[in-house]
């Protein structure tokens, strides 16, 4: 029987007092809080957080447990707004959203930075510190669509600097037992067939840095055909699927086409407040299963369909239980 865990692509919303203490603290900004730099005070906010989202996620009874990317103002973006050979210019929208982002321009060569291990060293290292521990990256291509280029001058060549950064970033990091990367660029702006191949090498990259479990999450809609068999060419573990925004056209690329032998299930809102009752979590994990002739999965992630920084905590913290009780129902139906 498939093993159902219960988790989420990460990028959480942070908790009102931390952003009220952030706010206050003298001679804010923005920057301040993403850069790298930041001062002793905003580090403290940051590690109360952490340990904050951390209850949240182990009292609802997820399985993996992320470390928040509470730092990331920027969302997918992030790891190359805090890069030195980064300059970060106007404000863009965050895909077709109410969200925004600095936009990164890439103006130098993209050496190892840190951040992101730096942040998961300290999550490790806080007291009560979860066992199964969840990271979370964006993916290559979708972090190379988000930025421009003014230094490697080809799109094939960014695409490569992207993935070799961002395998660096990974090599960097503690033990964990799942990396998600996250890539929904490569469904609402799907490569062409030479750079599909490319981004499927680049998930390559960034797998064969780690000993993890490796997840793409993709979601806003379903791959391409095309996009889906290059990323199934892609030596990963898991591809997650956006059961919430269009289920037919995932159930088809996976019937016709196959998966992974491990398989990753968005089956509640990330945008969405309105809040699934378990049993209907439980209900999708059954109605899926029954689309796919011959399924079994060694494990099947159970998982919102985004990014969740667009709820409000009360709500998040609702969605995790509603996916660890719909796992436990779906498991006891099985």
């Amino acid at each position: 029987m498939t093993e159902l865990v219960a988790t989420t692509p990460g990028v959480l919303p942070l908790p009102d007092w931390a952003k009220d203490r952030l706010g206050s603290l003298k001679g804010h900004q923005k920057e301040d809080l993403v850069d790298g730099d930041e001062g002793a005070e905003i580090t403290d906010v940051y590690a109360e957080a952490r340990a904050a989202v951390a209850d949240w996620q182990t009292t609802a009874g997820l399985h993996r447990i992320g470390e928040g990317q509470l730092r990331w103002d920027d969302m997918l973006a992030h790891p190359l707004c805090v890069h030195d050979a980064v300059e970060t210019r106007g404000i863009v929208r965050y895909y077709d959203n109410n969200n925004f982002y600095r936009e990164p321009v890439v103006s130098g060569e993209l050496t190892f930075d840190g951040d992101l291990a730096d942040d998961l060293d300290a999550f490790v290292a806080m007291e009560n510190a979860p066992e199964s521990v969840q990271a979370v990256v964006p993916g290559p291509y979708s972090l190379a669509d988000l930025a421009t280029d003014e230094f490697y001058g080809d799109e094939a060549a960014f695409l490569d600097a992207i993935a070799n950064f961002l395998a660096g970033e990974v090599r960097a990091f503690p033990d964990v037992e799942t990396v998600f990367v996250l890539e929904p660029s490569l469904v609402t702006a799907p490569p062409d067939d030479d750079l599909a191949e490319r981004a499927s090498e680049a998930l390559d990259s960034v797998a064969d840095a780690t000993s993890a479990d490796v997840v793409v999450q993709t979601y806003w809609g379903a791959l391409t055909e095309k996009v889906h068999a290059h990323v199934l060419d892609a030596d990963v573990d898991a591809v997650g699927y956006d059961f919430v925004t269009n289920h037919e056209d995932n159930l088809y690329n996976i019937n016709e086409y196959g998966t992974k032998d491990d398989i990753s299930l968005g089956l509640v809102d990330g945008q969405n407040t309105l809040v699934e009752d378990p049993e209907k979590v439980a209900e999708r994990v059954a109605w899926v299963d029954s689309q796919i002739p011959a399924s079994e999965f060694e494990t099947t992630y159970l998982t919102t369909n985004t990014e969740l920084f667009y709820l409000p905590v009360n709500r998040t913290t609702a969605k995790f239980e509603a996916l660890a009780e719909g796992a436990a129902l779906a498991e006891a139906d099985a």
